[in-house]
């Protein structure tokens, strides 16, 4: 098929919710900057069904690149994007935004990156469409250092709502 997006990008609005309808996620959505390692933060851990939109890129639906975070699990159990892996090719990403408009993204990729090789430019960078990334942890897991990978979602715009 043909790269460009089937929806025409959207003005800025920060996004309320995000729902994954293939795993049953509908989250709220909070807003996450850099942490002290210069890496994109993840909400706070506390709350399972919480995701975070990354304040230093675009928000979902504009121009660019957005990115959305959310942890895999927490001391209790399962956290929102748990099932993150599990996602297919043409599954959806649906997002609310507070103008009261909902980018609907269509999934076209999903990978697992080991974290001390994480393709920044790849994942973040700009494809001159309205794209989107869900981010969450995975790979191997060990107490010392929790998990050694990410989950990476690569979707883009396919309609809004």
């Amino acid at each position: 098929g043909s790269a460009a997006p089937a929806a025409a990008p959207l003005a800025f609005s920060a996004p309320d919710r995000v729902r994954i309808p293939a795993i049953r996620v509908d989250a709220p959505v909070t807003p996450v900057g850099l942490d002290a390692d210069g890496a994109v933060g993840a909400p706070p851990p506390e709350d399972t069904n919480l995701a975070g939109w990354f304040t230093g890129a675009v928000s979902p639906g504009e121009q660019g690149t957005a990115v959305v975070v959310g942890h895999v699990d927490n001391q209790r159990g399962p956290a929102v994007f748990y099932g993150l892996g599990a996602l297919k090719k043409g599954d959806r990403v649906e997002v609310d935004r507070q103008d009261g408009r909902t980018a609907v993204f269509e999934i076209y990729g999903v990978e697992v990156f080991e974290k001390s090789k994480f393709p920044g430019d790849r994942v973040y960078g700009s494809k001159g469409t309205p794209e989107l990334r869900v981010i969450t942890c995975g790979g191997g897991f060990t107490k010392q250092n929790g998990y050694d990978g990410n989950v990476v979602v690569f979707a883009r715009l396919a309609t809004v709502g």
